[in-house]
């Protein structure tokens, strides 16, 4: 366990973190809904397409085929998981912090009763 002074700075840094993670999650998602949008566009103006399930076959299709947007989809699932990761950590962080302080306290109140326990009984 690490000094109870450090624990501040560590459970920052570690929220910064998922706070990088959430920017990046947010760019992935800004992509993919560009890509999504280019592949509605595609199949909306398509004038082969007859009805509504074509059009989405049509955009599943062009999606389908777009490799930025299956690198895209991928780095956002890895991303969640960082981020999941993350947040757990800065829990852990958090939980740790508040155990290492009522380890603290219970050591400063041991050390009183003990001090109270020797001026009762003189020494």
């Amino acid at each position: 366990m690490m000094q109870l002074s450090h624990y501040p700075s560590a459970i920052a840094q570690a929220s910064q973190r998922v706070n990088e993670i959430d920017s990046q999650l947010m760019a992935v998602q800004l992509q993919i809904n560009r890509f999504e949008g280019g592949a509605d566009r595609i199949s909306s103006f398509d004038m082969d397409m007859k009805n509504d399930a074509q059009r989405k076959a049509r955009r599943f299709d062009v999606l389908l085929v777009n490799q930025e947007y299956q690198k895209a989809l991928d780095t956002q699932i890895r991303l969640v998981t960082e981020k999941a990761n993350a947040l757990a950590h800065l829990e852990y962080l958090r939980n740790q912090f508040s155990v290492a302080k009522l380890e603290a306290r219970l050591k400063i109140a041991q050390q009183l009763t003990d001090l109270e326990s020797r001026e009762f009984v003189g020494l």
